[in-house]
């Protein structure tokens, strides 16, 4: 039996309730108060030995010299980005970066968090795992599955300063869900629950807390249900194009023919993770943080400039080794930290613009090409699109449903056919917006 689900507990209360003829509700609420017993038994007779902050690694000295003369080289962001397409990263040139420089804030005061979004099969979990794979392993926690009240359970201290990947949020219950967005927004949850008096033996309510801060990455097939996440996060879409198909087509066959060197790959990642080592967790001070401005149009703009901010000073403390610091011993932000967050997370704030998510603006896109070629006026089937774009039914039809709420598609019944057809309402042009906003924080950089 497991006591920390729901709905076992409340089966097992009313089996036990008819055959003992108590009240089940009572015999819940003892079961409840058992697991909390049995918790605090845990911790005090097996304590976690899990202290991975007094476990430090102690990194060889030729490879420290390396490491440090690495991160002392100019360009170091285009360097680590060459670095990770050779260590098996194909393709995701610009996604790999960004999200290599939000899961580095997890040790920093300012941590980060992204939500990678892309259909099933797209490579989302794969790229996650690989992100996850050049930070320090002590440092990092990889999650399949989360019960209900598991981020509870940890102890005091043993998330904090960790990078979690969530491989699955779409499995995500609810309440975890709620636990693991206040670790995002606030670094800390707490729970009030109830324990043995040690002095006097008796069963008392206390707070149990767990402390962040943490940084995460997840992975998501529906990433535009989860709104209050989407403002916490980065949102990123995978590049599921033809073209990166047949680039991860060419890296497996070339794996699989044994022309990949695989300890290689395996090199660079533990290079990258002593790299990382070696970073501290310094104050930073951006003196151009009120001279760039985000689009307007951008959703929720006041969290995504918070966002914004604390990319850049992230791009300072990678480059911690190379900047400047003011009497205070603060690392002084420069205009170069400036110009690689805006290059590097300019597809992010794209997303943050569009109404359309990554996922569904590139079947739209997509959608669109197809119709132009055939005249605007041109109205198509879901059978017609699905065969012609090779997707699954499930997601043509959460694709042509969303569009359709957001009337960038509109539909029409013809009867004698029994069947529905659609054409396009509303031809937005993304790309001259993408444009006009890439112009706009340009003009503003040169100004610096």
């Amino acid at each position: 039996m497991d006591l920390y689900e729901d709905k076992q507990t409340e089966k097992i209360s009313r089996e036990a309730a008819e055959k003992l003829q108590l009240r089940a509700d009572l015999i819940e609420q003892d079961l409840n108060i058992l697991t909390d017993l049995l918790d605090n038994y845990r911790e005090q007779a097996m304590p976690i030995d899990n202290k991975d902050e007094n476990k430090q690694v102690i990194i060889p000295t030729v490879q420290k010299e390396k490491c440090l003369a690495f991160l002392k080289k100019p360009k170091l962001l285009e360097n680590i980005n060459e670095l990770i397409g050779k260590s098996g990263v194909v393709g995701e040139i610009n996604s790999r970066i960004f999200l290599f420089g939000i899961a580095s804030t997890y040790k920093m005061e300012n941590t980060l968090h992204a939500l990678i979004q892309g259909t099933s099969g797209s490579g989302k979990t794969h790229l996650l795992a690989t992100i996850m794979d050049f930070m320090p392993p002590e440092d990092t926690i990889s999650l399949t599955r989360v019960t209900e009240s598991s981020f509870y359970n940890y102890g005091e201290y043993e998330l904090q300063n960790k990078l979690i990947g969530m491989e699955d949020f779409d499995g995500l219950e609810e309440k975890a869900e709620l636990a693991f967005r206040e670790l995002q927004s606030k670094g800390m949850i707490s729970s009030s629950t109830s324990g043995k008096n040690e002095h006097t033996g008796q069963i008392t309510g206390f707070v149990k807390k767990v402390f962040g801060p943490i940084a995460s990455l997840s992975a998501t097939t529906k990433g535009e249900i989860y709104e209050d996440n989407m403002s916490r996060c980065f949102l990123l879409s995978v590049d599921e194009s033809p073209e990166q198909t047949q680039r991860i087509i060419k890296y497996q066959n070339e794996k699989a023919a044994g022309l990949i060197d695989t300890t290689k790959e395996k090199d660079i990642k533990e290079f990258l993770r002593n790299c990382m080592r070696l970073l501290q967790p310094l104050e930073v001070v951006n003196p151009f943080a009120n001279k760039i401005d985000l689009p307007n149009e951008a959703q929720k703009i006041r969290r995504l400039n918070d966002l914004f901010q604390s990319y850049v000073k992230q791009m300072t403390l990678l480059n911690q080794y190379q900047r400047k610091k003011d009497v205070q011993g603060r690392l002084i932000t420069d205009k170069e930290d400036l110009k690689i967050a805006i290059a590097i997370m300019f597809d992010s704030i794209i997303l943050k613009v569009d109404e359309l998510d990554g996922s569904l603006r590139d079947f739209y896109e997509k959608l669109k090409k197809y119709v132009l070629a055939k005249g605007k006026e041109y109205e198509f089937e879901q059978r017609e699109i699905r065969q012609s774009f090779r997707i699954s039914k499930t997601q043509m039809h959460r694709n042509i449903n969303s569009l359709l709420e957001l009337e960038y598609i509109a539909k029409t019944y013809v009867s004698q056919r029994n069947t529905f057809h659609y054409k396009i309402a509303y031809w937005d042009n993304m790309e001259a917006l993408r444009n006009r906003i890439k112009q706009d924080l340009n003009n503003q950089l040169e100004k610096l």
